[in-house]
């Protein structure tokens, strides 16, 4: 390994440095396309030899990179190897990543990369969102309170385009908006962010740290693995580090935060704000945080009818976007405007259909518990829908804390039983219907059965707390599948 790597920014002596990317999806394309930009010897290792890989493949040699596809091209790490890329969703435990780390050759990520390249000479401030639920549309909320202000800005990292990508961009950008999830955080050492927000920490992809290797310092089970890495975006923050008052463990890991001298903690809650947050008053977003009078007033940033939808935990979002906004200058003015431009994207809480008295609602990006409780407590009398891939995670707490709102439940996909079970435990005169099936009629059975049980004013919630790669492409997929069957039904 070249000594220089560990500090290495986009002038170190690229070409000196052989580097394995590992994966060939969207970071992975990025990554190999930005180290070949620095001049560094790229060898791009990936086991599915499929056609869309295949033509990246074409792209990357034609750039002077090394290509290996197919089933056990990335069984063992090559010699002479003095970095690893790798894509965000690979485990420690994967066998390249574990070979790495018994030779001591350092693995980053895709943005760890991004950052290490914006360096010295091109770095732009970074507002990151990190949490179990609600990042990308906080970071979609925050783009546009920032686009309001008109600054140049771009939404990029786990909401979908690669940070590399914003990094080798011709445009100048002012700041960025910036989506990290847990696997992005695990593979970063060296993020100092302009601003960071942790919204919440709840049970999600156990199942990704079940095997020890690799732990975060200090990290003596899954859960807390998890979060030690949700905490590494806050590490070095250079001015606020945002957290939610309604989930102490957030606060927790900013008071446990190594931070640049100066930077302050910001709060933001759904009741009425303490000094040094933000919060809401008489149906008012407000600011105590970034004003001098903040010891005795606040002020107006937005309306709640702003927020479009303005369940609870989407006004807690917007709340943290306009912290991260704030933090970096933007008026208060351009918050609600932010605000009242922007419109969620589908599967978020979306009305589908109504007919007698029902609304039919997808909220199929509700992919774990928590998720699907913040959506459950939006509504009074709900016919759950749920199901799908439970990740390692448990319903017990949800369904103790929703039970009064449910006037019955379907559930279905592989881990059905696990709600269901839960379900006979917590709440056992709730009607439970569960559906065996796993082709794509599953769900319209689920509907039309969730339509007899549904009275009128009553909401049909499809809202899975589970991921849906065990019966759909993703979750969108499943969200059409029930918008299909909604419509079918309601004519």
């Amino acid at each position: 390994m070249k000594p220089w790597i560990a500090t290495a920014d986009r002038l170190s002596p690229w070409p000196q440095a052989r580097v394995v990317v590992a994966g060939l999806g969207t970071s992975g394309f990025a990554a190999a396309d930005g180290l070949i930009d620095l001049g560094a010897q790229v060898l791009v290792l990936e086991d599915a030899d499929t056609p869309v890989n295949a033509e990246k493949a074409k792209v990357l040699e034609m750039l002077d990179a090394e290509v290996r596809l197919g089933p056990g091209a990335t069984a063992t790490l090559p010699d002479d190897v003095d970095l690893v890329v790798t894509s965000p969703g690979w485990r420690p435990s994967a066998p390249l990543l574990a070979q790495a780390a018994l030779r001591g050759i350092p693995v980053w990520g895709e943005v760890e990369l991004a950052w290490r390249m914006s360096l010295p000479d091109r770095q732009v401030p970074w507002l990151a969102v990190t949490g179990t639920n609600g990042k990308t549309t906080t970071v979609g909320m925050l783009e546009s309170m920032l686009t309001a202000a008109g600054l140049k800005t771009s939404a990029v990292g786990n909401v979908g385009r690669p940070i590399v990508e914003a990094v080798l961009d011709e445009v100048s950008y002012d700041v960025l908006a910036v989506e990290l999830s847990s696997f992005q955080l695990h593979w970063t050492n060296s993020l100092s962010l302009h601003s960071a927000a942790v919204l919440n920490v709840a049970p999600d992809h156990l199942e990704w740290y079940a095997d020890s290797t690799g732990w975060p310092p200090g990290a003596d089970d899954p859960m807390s693995a998890y979060t030690a890495d949700k905490a590494r975006i806050y590490s070095r923050v250079q001015r606020s580090c945002v957290y939610n008052v309604d989930d102490p463990a957030t606060e927790h890991l900013v008071e446990d935060a190594e931070v640049v001298e100066g930077a302050r903690a910001i709060g933001f809650t759904l009741g009425i704000p303490a000094v040094s947050m933000l919060g809401v008053v008489d149906d008012l977003l407000v600011d105590r945080a970034f004003i001098e009078q903040r010891r005795d007033s606040a002020i107006e940033l937005a309306k709640v009818s702003d927020v479009l939808p303005n369940a609870p935990h989407n006004v807690a979002n917007a709340l943290a976007a306009a912290a991260l906004a704030r933090s970096f200058g933007v008026p208060p003015a351009a918050v609600a405007k932010g605000l009242k431009r922007l419109r969620i994207g589908d599967h978020r809480i979306q009305t589908i259909a109504e007919a007698r008295g029902v609304r039919y609602i997808d909220d199929s990006k509700a992919t774990n518990p928590h998720a699907a409780e913040a959506s459950l407590s939006a509504f009074d009398h709900v016919v759950w829908i749920a199901g799908g891939q439970a990740k390692g995670t448990t319903f017990d707490d949800l369904i103790g804390r929703v039970a009064p709102r449910l006037r019955a439940a379907v559930v279905l996909g592989v881990d059905r039983d696990v709600i269901a079970e839960a379900l006979a435990r917590h709440a056992p005169e709730v009607p439970v219907k569960v559906i065996a099936s796993m082709d794509h009629g599953a769900m319209q059975q689920a509907v039309e059965w969730a339509a007899t049980q549904a009275q009128p004013d009553d909401v049909v919630l499809l809202a899975p707390g589970c991921a849906s790669k065990d019966m759909y492409t993703d979750y969108a997929a499943r969200g059409d599948a029930f918008a299909a069957a909604a419509k079918a039904l309601t004519g």
